[in-house]
């Protein structure tokens, strides 16, 4: 369901891939555009077991949802850069102590197995304080706020955590923009190979 809508799950953290609902190359791209993309966005994106009620998402949830991931997408950027506005802080907070987060049980499945479920059907707000919380988390710890990065890609705003190696990841995804980077560096070298050679000029 998530691919449908062209979801992302590879930010590094839930709050960021709430962000990436709006940016990705090769523009910005709304894909929080109904019910259904954001109640998968949610299952997808772990703020919610799987097979969670979600009947109750609706157009006033994604307003909600959308105007979290605005004041998330200025925070992350503003403290790329340097400083997050303070009155920015002041929404994340308020969207994270607004209710608390919905409690997961352990329950036996059919092949007994245990698995994550929801006592009830969550609220609007305690799913908003759950990406909320995450971001707060994200931005209080030194070491993680450290891995925050922005894509290298033309026309990509995605912003990720680089957890590789050395930390010199550039992309959002290497089967995205590091495709699109490296298909573009192809063909400008092909464009150079193919083009004559000047005419020598003979002086006299």
């Amino acid at each position: 369901m998530a691919a449908l809508y062209g979801l992302r799950f590879d930010c590094g953290r839930i709050c960021l891939d709430l962000v990436a609902t709006a940016a990705g190359a090769p523009a910005a791209v709304e894909r929080l555009t109904g019910p259904g993309p954001l109640a998968a966005w949610l299952t997808g994106a772990g703020v919610v077991p799987p097979g969670a009620a979600l009947d109750a998402v609706d157009a006033r949830w994604v307003a909600r949802f959308r105007a979290l991931r605005e004041v998330l997408g200025r925070i992350v950027r503003a403290e790329l850069r340097g400083r997050a506005a303070a009155c920015d802080l002041v929404l994340l907070n308020a969207a994270a102590g607004a209710a608390p987060p919905p409690a997961v049980q352990a329950v036996r499945g059919p092949d007994g197995a245990l698995a994550g479920a929801l006592a009830g059907p969550p609220d609007c707000a305690g799913l908003l304080a759950v990406v909320a919380r995450d971001a707060v988390a994200l931005l209080t710890d030194p070491v993680v706020r450290g891995q925050l990065r922005q894509c290298a890609g033309e026309g990509c705003g995605l912003v990720y955590l680089d957890t590789s190696r050395g930390r010199r990841r550039r992309w959002c995804s290497s089967e995205v923009c590091g495709n699109r980077a490296r298909v573009a560096r192809h063909r400008q070298r092909a464009g150079r190979a193919g083009r004559p050679d000047p005419p020598v000029r003979t002086v006299f």
